[in-house]
């Protein structure tokens, strides 16, 4: 038997056999397990999730209308993935589902880029999302402090990236400015 045919497709049941402290997705058949978030990658997530939630999830100071989940799983056709950050527009999903898992795709991803997982978001989650029908993905890298924001266009991305170190109106969520540099910032002490 060839190497071609013993090799077989990974399942959700590989995920879940994965040593805990991993993160694991199922993307083109194989299991691609990933460290859990550093400390900058976390920060940076939570701090864009916090940001976006007030005026976007809960029409704080802006227009309102999405949900914004850290961590979300996304059941894109046999792909299994976990951006750090999703959204959804709730006129296309009303409520959230009732399962652990997500297949209505969402209207809006973020990768936040590490050295463990820039190759992988970049060039093989990038190409998923596309495929799905994802319109806003944003890569957000807290080494460099920079965001690029691609738009799917006829099936090709458009990207802009932007420095973070200032303020930033970007699609989908341009309605509000985004202090970006909040996510890099260390918080101060109390009073």
């Amino acid at each position: 038997m060839s190497a071609a045919t013993e090799h077989r497709a990974a399942t959700y049941a590989d995920l879940e056999a994965l040593p805990p402290g991993l993160v694991g997705e199922l993307i083109d058949g194989e299991v691609v397990a990933s460290p859990r978030p550093g400390p900058r990658h976390a920060l940076a997530s939570s701090a864009l999730g916090a940001l976006l939630g007030g005026p976007f999830q809960f029409g704080v100071g802006g227009p309102g209308g999405w949900w914004t989940l850290d961590e979300p799983e996304l059941h894109l056709g046999a792909d299994v993935l976990v951006p750090d950050l999703a959204g959804w527009r709730v006129e296309r999903m009303p409520a959230l589902p009732t399962e652990a898992w997500f297949e209505l795709r969402p209207d809006w991803v973020c990768e936040v880029l590490s050295p463990s997982t820039e190759r992988i978001d970049r060039l093989r989650k990038l190409a998923l999302y596309a495929r799905a029908g994802v319109p806003h993905v944003w890569l957000l890298h807290p080494e460099q402090r920079t965001l690029e924001i691609f738009a799917l266009e006829s099936g090709t991305w458009r990207v802009t990236i932007v420095d973070g170190e200032a303020p930033v109106r970007a699609t989908p969520f341009e309605a509000v400015e985004l202090a970006f540099p909040l996510l890099w910032a260390t918080p101060t002490a109390p009073g």
